[in-house]
């Protein structure tokens, strides 16, 4: 089990967001953080506080990476030509284990890191257990063979809280996917508002 599996919805919490639009988040009955003090008024976010939020809403939606790894992606995005929000959620997008996500291939974005690191997933034919591998377009995303019939994958693909983005051509019969091209921000189906722009402050000034 990743390390956050059990804890996702404290994630919600904190943020006081459903981040994943999922049905059955605290947030859909209690909107109140965490805890005996969670009812408290809250006091106006500084910049910094906003900032700092942004990100750990952006990380924490791909399965709360560690700050290492959201931070060398953001370095990434900021070495390569255009805007750097765009190409952080561009490069965020591209990971194997939200492209699975994405496909409604699993459930959530936790169990789909579970799903590539058990060795459940082929990238063009080949098996590939690393969950930050980076797609390319044109890759085709498939279940191996033996997996297809596992209830965590059937259950995903009948959930109806979630579509799949156009970014990807998704053939649920043979469970593969296609990454097609790399989203902006505008493509993808985030539940609540992202505001990468924010990130790109925040690392500006930190």
């Amino acid at each position: 089990m990743t390390k956050r599996t059990s804890a996702k919805y404290k994630i919600d919490r904190r943020m006081g967001e459903n981040i994943w639009g999922r049905a059955k988040s605290p947030l859909n009955k209690r909107e109140y953080g965490p805890g005996q003090h969670g009812q408290r008024r809250k006091g106006k976010l500084s910049d910094f506080g906003t900032q700092l939020r942004a990100k750990q809403k952006l990380k924490g939606y791909y399965g709360d990476l560690t700050e290492k790894q959201f931070r060398r992606i953001y370095a990434e995005a900021e070495r390569v030509k255009g805007d750097t929000g765009e190409n952080l959620v561009g490069l965020l997008e591209r990971r194997l284990d939200a492209v699975v996500y994405r496909a409604k291939f699993v459930a959530t974005i936790f169990a789909a890191r579970q799903f590539v690191n058990h060795g459940h997933i082929e990238v063009n034919g080949q098996r590939v257990n690393i969950a930050s591998y980076r797609v390319k377009e044109g890759d085709v995303i498939s279940i191996r063979e033996r997996s297809r019939q596992l209830a965590v994958v059937l259950e995903a693909v009948a959930l109806t809280e979630r579509d799949v983005p156009d970014y990807l051509e998704v053939d649920h019969n043979k469970m593969t996917a296609s990454f097609v091209r790399t989203p902006a921000l505008g493509d993808v189906p985030y539940a609540v508002q992202m505001e990468p722009n924010l990130v790109v402050e925040f690392y500006a000034k930190n």
